[in-house]
């Protein structure tokens, strides 16, 4: 079978079940699964797959629809130009985030260096990319899920800023002590910020495949926050920075909260959709 067939094949199946996004997932499970780069998949149109690699990509296609995202089943996801590996303890990096990485950036000085410390890394895609984009940072990627960390090694060696990187087990900031390297630069976070009671009505992809320690925020949506904050204003120095990723309907309550706990210089940045999307203040 040719690739453009075998394309078209994957994608008309998709279309046909209802997959909510059937041209793109269907261009990265089989150009994934080809060793083919997305916008070069056009340029293989006729050569031909063996029958083995065919038959893998049908397996791989019965469990997209089945439900499980195109990112679990190769195990993998792009996230700011690069690829993270993922594992069943960690979040899918979405391109929701990325506005994170930008308000970052916008303000970090990429010629200094820089103590980044983020809480519930994940993946670690947000500590390992601003690493990435800032060579003189260093950063302490924490996170309750040892299994999350593992991961998150395996993106920073993958990357090449595992010198740089520094993973710590811990709950929040819990485990850091006053003074602790003089303080850090930057406190970074996607932290968990869906009610509880919303879990359950997001889509199949998510709630069965997603950690739930990564997305329930309690029954406000805000539990995170309320501890975050607090124990990040214990920590940052005067002008460091932090920045969190909030929810859509979220920014006047964190907003409030940074508030209260004496930061300043507040910003709500949106998404590429115009949602609210990331909450930036700074220790004055």
């Amino acid at each position: 079978m040719e690739v453009g067939r075998l394309y078209r094949l994957v994608r008309d199946r998709f279309r046909n079940a209802g997959v909510s996004d059937p041209e793109p997932d269907a261009k990265l499970l089989v150009s994934t699964l080809l060793g083919i780069g997305m916008s070069d998949l056009l340029l293989h149109e006729d050569e031909e797959v063996d029958q083995a690699r065919v038959q893998v990509i049908e397996e791989k296609s019965e469990l997209r629809l089945g439900g499980m995202p195109v990112g679990r089943i190769l195990g993998e996801r792009d996230f700011y130009g690069r690829r993270y590996l993922l594992n069943a303890a960690t979040l899918e990096p979405r391109p929701d985030t990325e506005t994170l990485i930008d308000a970052v950036l916008r303000d970090a000085a990429i010629d200094m260096p820089i103590t980044i410390w983020d809480i519930g890394t994940g993946s670690g895609a947000i500590a390992v990319t601003l690493l990435a984009e800032l060579p003189k940072s260093c950063a302490i990627a924490i996170d309750l899920s040892e299994d999350a960390l593992e991961c998150a090694r395996e993106n920073a060696r993958l990357h090449g800023v595992d010198d740089r990187f520094y993973p710590l087990c811990a709950d929040y900031l819990a485990a850091m002590s006053d003074g602790e390297n003089e303080g850090p630069d930057w406190i970074v976070s996607n932290p968990p910020y869906i009610r509880s009671d919303v879990l359950e009505t997001l889509s199949p992809e998510v709630v069965n495949h997603d950690p739930r320690l990564a997305l329930d925020g309690g029954e406000t949506g805000l539990d995170a926050y309320s501890i975050i904050v607090p124990q990040a204003v214990r920590f940052l120095r005067s002008g460091a920075q932090i920045a969190l990723e909030i929810g859509y309907d979220q920014a006047s309550s964190v907003e409030k909260q940074l508030r209260q706990h004496g930061l300043g210089e507040i910003e709500i940045i949106r998404d590429l959709a115009g949602n609210d999307r990331v909450a930036l203040a700074r220790r004055t």
